[in-house]
């Protein structure tokens, strides 16, 4: 089998590595602004990986199962993340009164970091041959 779940937890666990490098990278960059920026990227991004960990624990943390059960706990997976998602992103602007325009920023880079990470595994993937 070509595709099985132990292989896309690993792509999730990748992905999540990607945007925990990408939220720490930002905070780093965000240090130029101050320890209150850098904490408010860190925040933005690592709310980002935090929602995709989850996402990923309940598409493929069970186990194998039917169709219609695996499309269901990807899609209640989905949701989920986005959920954590904007709760993070709300206590981090409205509750802590981080700087907003440092929050998006490393929710963006986290979000550009899945992409990107997602990239590599599709030109990994594609590339291969059977031998």
């Amino acid at each position: 089998m070509l595709n099985s779940a132990k292989a896309g937890w690993r792509l999730a666990l990748r992905a999540v590595a990607f945007q925990v490098a990408a939220a720490l990278a930002t905070a780093a960059a965000g240090m130029t602004l101050g320890p209150r920026a850098a904490l408010a990227a860190l925040a933005g991004g690592g709310t980002l990986a935090l929602g995709s960990l989850v996402a990923a624990w309940g598409a493929f943390g069970v186990g194998v199962s039917s169709g219609g059960v695996a499309l269901a706990r990807l899609l209640l997976g989905t949701a989920v993340k986005w959920l954590i998602v904007v709760v993070g992103l709300y206590l981090a602007m409205a509750v802590w009164k981080l700087p907003p325009v440092s929050v998006l920023a490393g929710a963006a880079m986290a979000a550009a970091a899945f992409l990107v990470s997602m990239r590599f595994v599709a030109k990994r993937s594609t590339t291969r041959t059977n031998a």
